[in-house]
């Protein structure tokens, strides 16, 4: 478990699946012009920043060059850095292949699988499990190995081969066609019978409930849909919806404060 002090008068704040890139350049320089005002707003008092998963909708380091574009979102983040935000930036199946560029630039602590923090605050401790979500669970079989190709080193070494131009024209075609299928054949509504991460979630619970780690919170991306469902009587399950829906009616932030979570809808200045 990572502990993490957090400063009196601070707080900690997480959002998840900004897909900068997606759908087009006009429409993510918006929504990266929306994400750029709040992170200003919240500069005064966050601590520690977590992005959970598909920052980007396309994400591959080249040893020398990084994809074009999103220098004002990244810009903001290492104002924050620079004013002393610890970032923690979950690796989601967008941007699965991020190696350390965030590391070196940013100073940000990359994370690749569901990890459990403690955050102290003067008076009390809060244990939060937080992970991007993508291959939890039972099921999900196709993107499981599809996975396996793409985190496999040989298939990161040839990719890197073809030219950005083309390695990264392919990759937002591909992306961009599946994610515009979903939107357009609606959404799906939140089964929690059927869901593959409250599945794995409500695993974790258990073992953490039985062994009385007093884990009051897991938090994920990936699913698109803001989620807050109760697990038993002291711990609640949220994932954190995502910020390309329209009028940003997934969007939600969960803050994190010595009083406890506060999880809400997003209100982007009119």
């Amino acid at each position: 478990m990572k502990q993490l002090i957090i400063p009196a008068g601070k707080q900690v704040y997480c959002i998840s699946d900004m897909h900068l890139g997606f759908p087009d350049a006009k429409t993510s320089r918006e929504r990266e012009r929306v994400l750029i005002d709040w992170l200003s707003h919240i500069q005064e008092d966050v601590s520690d920043l977590f992005l959970l998963g598909d920052i980007f909708d396309f994400w591959f380091e080249y040893k020398q060059v990084v994809p074009k574009g999103f220098v004002r979102f990244i810009g903001a983040l290492a104002s924050l850095a620079d004013q002393g935000v610890r970032l923690h930036v979950f690796v989601g199946n967008h941007d699965l292949w991020m190696k350390d560029y965030f590391e070196q630039e940013l100073g940000a602590i990359i994370y690749r699988e569901a990890t459990d923090f403690e955050f102290q605050f003067s008076d009390k401790h809060i244990r939060i499990c937080m992970g991007h979500g993508d291959g939890m669970g039972p099921g999900d079989y196709g993107y499981k190995l599809l996975k396996k190709v793409f985190v496999n080193p040989i298939a990161q070494f040839l990719f890197g081969w073809l030219h950005p131009d083309l390695g990264v024209r392919l990759a937002h075609a591909w992306s961009g066609t599946r994610k515009t299928s979903t939107i357009k054949a609606g959404e799906v509504p939140f089964d929690p019978e059927t869901d593959f991460i409250l599945s794995a979630v409500r695993d974790r619970y258990a073992i953490d409930h039985q062994l009385d780690r007093g884990v009051l919170a897991y938090v994920f991306g990936h699913r698109h849909h803001p989620i807050a469902m109760p697990l038993g009587d002291c711990a609640t399950y949220y994932n954190l919806g995502d910020w390309f829906s329209p009028a940003y009616k997934h969007a939600y932030v969960l803050k994190i404060t010595e009083n406890g979570l506060d999880f809400a809808l997003f209100q982007p200045k009119s």
